[in-house]
């Protein structure tokens, strides 16, 4: 095992702690898993649509492809984003010298990592949120969104997207488990109230929320109590006018607020975040990660990176 090339220049760099570098076989010399390796990593493509991004290393090390460097293939990925630039041409490289040349240029590539990745399909709540945004919801900023879709499985909207400044008393714990579905490999945290720990689960997920504290009593904050009103939204809404659609808008987001990568990532996965992963259960090592997360300087520092070309194509 050794270090990704992407990982050693990041910590070369300084945007990486040396002790929480991730490592992975050498066929990961351009670094692809530094983002590619989570479970849940989503690009929203279209209304209820999206495109899974995940590769598991261990499953995609046991396909027929699995000692072939990923840019082998995918040799427009030259830097991030690279939405729309990850074509691949098959009849070149490896196959350019097969006697039928058309079986591979013609196999169908959609689904062809499909045994590799591991998302969520459905996860039920009974927020205003969830009436009109699709289960991965984020889409516009083509550096950051399939890593915040990704939280889909971890967290609760309200506990990125509410305005904090008036609740007093401001807490993060886990809200009791969900049923959710998943394609591929299950992920995500279930937590134990009485060992007070998280661990890997199956079929149930905990998502960590936000309480606060009113006259002793704990609650749990969500956009909940608008569901109802979101739903006759939907119903009417061809039947709005602009400035009647844009009032309702600004009344379902009037607790709402949208953030900069960097301060979003920054307010948790920072050794002062605002979520104490060890208290929330996780053992020393896993908190460590979540506060020196490999990919947080790379998204936060850069509006585009490219990959250095340390081993050619």
């Amino acid at each position: 095992m050794k270090k990704t090339a992407l990982a050693i220049l990041l910590t070369v760099l300084g945007f990486l702690p040396g002790p929480a570098v991730s490592t992975a076989p050498a066929v990961d010399e351009d670094g692809c898993l530094t983002c590619h390796q989570y479970p849940g990593l989503v690009r929203h493509e279209r209304q209820d649509g999206f495109k899974v991004l995940h590769i598991d290393e261990t499953a995609y090390m046991r396909s027929a492809h699995g000692r072939i460097r990923c840019r082998k293939c995918h040799v427009p990925v030259v830097k991030v984003p690279h939405t729309g630039a990850t074509g691949v041409n098959c009849n070149s490289g490896c196959h350019s010298k097969m006697k039928n040349p058309e079986k591979v240029k013609n196999f169908p590539l959609k689904g062809f990592h499909k045994k590799e990745q591991s998302f969520i399909t459905r996860l039920d709540d009974d927020t205003s949120c969830r009436v009109c945004h699709p289960l991965y919801p984020h889409s516009k900023n083509n550096l950051v969104r399939a890593l915040v879709n990704m939280h889909t499985g971890f967290m609760l909207c309200e506990v990125c997207h509410l305005k904090r400044e008036k609740l007093k008393h401001v807490s993060y714990d886990w809200i009791d488990s969900e049923d959710v579905r998943f394609s591929g490999t299950p992920f995500g945290s279930y937590f134990n109230p009485h060992t007070r720990t998280a661990h890997k689960t199956r079929n149930y997920i905990s998502r960590i929320g936000l309480f606060v504290d009113t006259d002793g009593r704990r609650q749990l904050v969500t956009e909940s109590a608008d569901t109802r009103k979101a739903r006759d939204f939907l119903r009417q809404e061809k039947d709005l006018n602009d400035h009647q659609r844009r009032a309702q808008l600004k009344f379902f987001h009037r607790h709402i607020e949208k953030k900069e990568i960097s301060v979003a990532c920054n307010e948790c996965h920072t050794a002062r975040g605002m979520l104490d992963f060890r208290q929330l259960g996780f053992d020393d090592r896993k908190a460590d990660q979540l506060i020196n997360l490999n990919v947080k300087g790379l998204v936060t520092k850069y509006k585009v990176f490219y990959f250095p070309n340390l081993f050619g194509n």
